[in-house]
């Protein structure tokens, strides 16, 4: 296992494991929950199929304490850089081109739900619980959770979320449709784990990759270059699949 500012990462089978690990709530000192250097260097593994994200303990993270938010405050350029820093890391995780599921024990507030957010998938225990409370304290969420919760739902019930900072159980959070699964158990890990084989076995890390762009493509692109590169991805897998009938 090796640590980067609050997160630890270790690797099972052809999975990552990025632990967030700061206390009991596994505050978010600062954006930079991992330090995107890190996070590029133990994603760079060509054995690599998957990642979860999850919390050490019982909750995923409880964001960011208001003593930590006060203290970032007291410099706003400083602040700026690290507001920026921070949204790279998710931009970063969105990106990857292999599936990252955000597996959620207890709390998932502010910060951790915009990390959340940025994951492909989200699994929650029975007693997960979300919100955004940024509002109660004079803010708005700031590292591309509105963006995110936006895209996600729509206007469908983003407003009492963020405006009101609403608090969700994961029988909530599932029906509107911001998580895509409950566990059964008080640790979703297990279940992130089975989901995210599931994806990944007996799947090459090209055929991983070549969905997972198509995917996002669709979601960012025009229909028309969209399904151009989708072609271009099916017919280099055919190749390959063709290449090796003749050996």
């Amino acid at each position: 296992m090796t640590k980067s500012n609050i997160s630890n990462w270790e690797k099972i089978g052809n999975i990552g494991i990025l632990t967030l690990s700061n206390g009991k709530e596994n505050y978010l000192i600062e954006p930079e929950f991992v330090k995107l250097t890190d996070l590029q260097k133990w994603t760079d593994d060509t054995e690599l199929k998957g990642v979860i994200i999850r919390g050490l303990g019982r909750n995923f993270s409880a964001g960011a304490s208001i003593n930590d938010l006060i203290n970032l405050a007291r410099d706003n350029s400083q602040l700026s850089q690290k507001i920026e820093a921070g949204k790279q890391i998710l931009d970063f995780i969105e990106d990857l081109n292999i599936p990252v599921v955000a597996s959620i024990n207890g709390v998932c507030f502010g910060g951790g739900l915009e990390i959340a957010l940025a994951c492909h998938m989200r699994i929650a225990s029975e007693n997960a619980l979300f919100a955004f409370p940024e509002t109660n304290l004079g803010l708005i969420p700031g590292l591309g959770g509105i963006y995110r919760i936006t895209q996600l739902l729509g206007n469908h019930y983003v407003y009492e979320l963020v405006l009101e900072a609403d608090m969700l159980n994961a029988t909530n959070a599932k029906e509107i449709g911001l998580i895509d699964y409950i566990s059964e158990t008080k640790d979703a890990f297990e279940l992130s784990h089975f989901k995210i084989k599931n994806l990944t076995n007996d799947r090459s890390k090209e055929v991983i990759c070549s969905a997972m762009q198509a995917i996002r493509n669709a979601e960012t692109m025009n229909r028309v270059d969209a399904l151009k590169i989708e072609t271009e991805l099916f017919c280099k897998l055919a190749l390959k699949i063709k290449i090796h009938q003749q050996e």
